[in-house]
């Protein structure tokens, strides 16, 4: 199929060093693109040149006449005034809809994503909300292609999901940038990577993440074996050209000549394939203490609101809790009434002697005058890393920072890069308790994975929220889920959880109104005479097949988590399938559920 968009030849710099050069990128009708690469590589970039917004140093961009295009960015802002309304209905006005159908349309568009309240005002909404937004407003426009820039950063479990299912159904190209494994498993039809250590400067697979780490590791095997081959015929003609041949035959000569094009391209090839990663590694405080945080029947109420009510939970050392729940449910809250920076509503919490709490704030202040040395090391040019003196500029290069960067203001850093220097303070403070609000955002894939290592290694207490469900799963040895209502329930993992969110829509969508209850009681109670025989039999049954179905999805989850195959892409791709094939046995017993539920109704 003919590309809706062709880019050729497209290189930019910013400063000294190149973020990519000579990259060719085309897109048809339907490509679904996941692209990804290390923290500056230029992803953001080359989305702003595929919209027009950057203009390439070489290279040009063609469109097909008559394409049009949505670019949401990874911030979303909005005039002061705009409510969600206004700013659907500005983007319907600005594809020519008459002005009688745009209110129809926008209350439509907003009310498919979920929003509650069409006349908040935009600026007024949580990061998550202001992204879905700035999606609908891209999508309400009927472009040819998408191109979202980390759509998933702001966006809570429930969000990624909605997300999800837009993208699985949409009939537009699309090209997203994000680093969120599961979500890029599942809606892309192909996945692009930047990076230098490919020849082209990239690596472009058709197929979903578990199929690019195939062709990557299949590429990187070959690159090594070409890198040996190479080294060793290097090696060869090192050892001739030491004893001094002679360059008066032609055939000398251009063996000469060839063992130096053998020497560059092992050179450049040495070049692009040195790994560079971050060295992440908390310092526990070895304490013996087993209980460290105790709440004891605690309610936590805002603004008349109970975020959580008669919560009792118990955290120990070692263990790993990943919290979940919808934006507003009282995530951060509940980490800072286990910091001691508030104090609950009602209920008691008690910790540990001279506990030692180290916490990642999501929002990522960091002073912007401060210079990035000053960040690193406060009081001089030097920390103390497990009683050891390293050198701010050593230090600084275990996160991946130049020491020419030393000098540059915090406020120029990128998101990712903020994240470095916070988990880089972190990691000076020995705790007992690690609290983590949002650590994930803005980092690229190599560093989630150190940093899921990191936690895994980690011997003291956690608390971690993130919307990375790939992490939540692999690092988590209990899950937290708070509903938004004042509900809390304890799980083994996040997909118990997922399974009881579920549960939880599907009665709440056939259960009646109170009111309605109450005027017909009589009813409560007969006899369900819409079933038949055989869906009486099913109905009865089908909550011990969900259980059975909910217990294979929860195996395959775990055998996914077997760091064997984790480390090993055609298991892991075969394993994903397995728990994906278990998923949807289970959506579709609670979408059956769900039917039968409203014939008894």
């Amino acid at each position: 199929m003919a590309p809706i968009i062709n880019a050729q030849g497209l290189s930019k710099r910013y400063g000294i060093a190149p973020l990519f050069q000579n990259i060719s990128f085309t897109i048809s009708q339907g490509d679904h693109i996941g692209l990804i690469g290390p923290n500056g590589s230029g992803k953001s970039t080359l989305l702003e040149i595929l919209s027009g917004r950057v203009k390439p140093d070489a290279g040009e961009v063609a469109i097909r006449k008559g394409i049009s295009l949505s670019y949401v960015q990874q911030i979303s802002d909005f005039p002061i005034e705009a409510t969600c309304r206004s700013v659907i209905e500005r983007a319907l006005a600005r594809i020519g809809v008459d002005e009688t159908d745009r209110v129809y349309r926008a209350e439509e568009a907003l009310d498919r994503a979920g929003f509650p309240d069409f006349e908040t005002h935009a600026t007024a909404l949580s990061g998550g909300w202001r992204k879905r937004l700035a999606i609908v407003e891209g999508v309400v426009q009927a472009p040819d292609i998408l191109l979202l820039d980390e759509p998933t950063n702001h966006l809570d479990l429930a969000g990624i999901k909605w997300l999800e299912g837009l993208l699985q159904t949409a009939s537009f190209a699309c090209v997203v940038v994000s680093h969120d494994r599961y979500f890029l498993e599942n809606v892309t039809s192909d996945m692009v990577e930047l990076s230098r250590a490919y020849t082209d400067g990239f690596l472009r697979v058709q197929g979903n993440y578990s199929k690019f780490l195939e062709a990557k590791e299949l590429y990187l095997h070959a690159q090594g074996k070409r890198q040996d081959a190479l080294t060793n015929r290097v090696h060869t003609e090192i050892e001739w050209l030491r004893r001094g041949p002679k360059a008066r035959t032609t055939k000398s000569k251009s063996r000469i000549d060839k063992a130096h094009e053998m020497i560059g391209e092992l050179a450049d090839l040495n070049t692009r394939t040195r790994s560079t990663s971050v060295n992440i590694d908390f310092s526990a405080s070895n304490r013996q203490t087993k209980q460290l945080v105790n709440l004891d029947d605690v309610t936590y109420s805002i603004g008349g609101r109970n975020l959580f009510e008669h919560l009792t939970f118990a955290v120990t050392s070692g263990m790993r809790v990943g919290l979940v729940g919808p934006n507003g449910s009282g995530k951060t809250t509940l980490l800072r009434l286990m910091r001691g920076d508030i104090e609950p509503s009602r209920g008691k919490i008690k910790r540990a002697d001279s506990l030692r709490v180290v916490y990642f704030d999501q929002s990522r202040e960091l002073d912007p005058e401060i210079t990035l040395r000053r960040a690193l090391a406060p009081d001089s040019d030097a920390v103390v890393y497990q009683d050891r003196i390293v050198h701010v500029a050593s230090w600084a290069a275990r996160f991946l920072f130049a020491a020419e960067d030393l000098n540059r203001p915090v406020g120029r850093l990128s998101g990712g890069e903020r994240a470095r220097v916070l988990i880089a303070q972190l990691m000076l403070q020995p705790a007992d308790v690690l609290l983590l609000d949002e650590p994930t955002n803005d980092l690229d894939i190599p560093t989630l994975e150190i940093l899921e290592e990191s936690l895994l290694e980690y011997s003291g207490a956690l608390l971690l929220v993130t919307h990375d469900r790939y992490m939540l799963d692999r690092v988590s040895t209990v899950v937290l889920g708070l509903d938004g209502h004042g509900g809390s329930e304890r799980f083994a993992d996040y997909s118990q959880w997922d399974a009881w969110q579920r549960t939880k829509k599907a009665k709440s969508s056939v259960t009646p109104p109170a009111t309605a209850k109450k005027a017909d009681e009589s009813t409560r109670d007969t006899p369900k005479k819409k079933l038949t025989p055989n869906e009486a039999r099913e109905a009865a049954n089908i909550e011990g097949r969900i259980a059975e179905a909910e217990a294979m999805l929860a195996t395959k989850r775990v055998a996914m988590e077997d760091l064997a195959i984790v480390s090993d892409a055609p298991k892991l791709h075969a394993a994903y399938e397995e728990m994906k094939q278990a998923q949807e046995a289970v959506d579709a017993l609670y979408a059956r559920w769900s039917e039968l539920e409203r014939k008894m109704s």
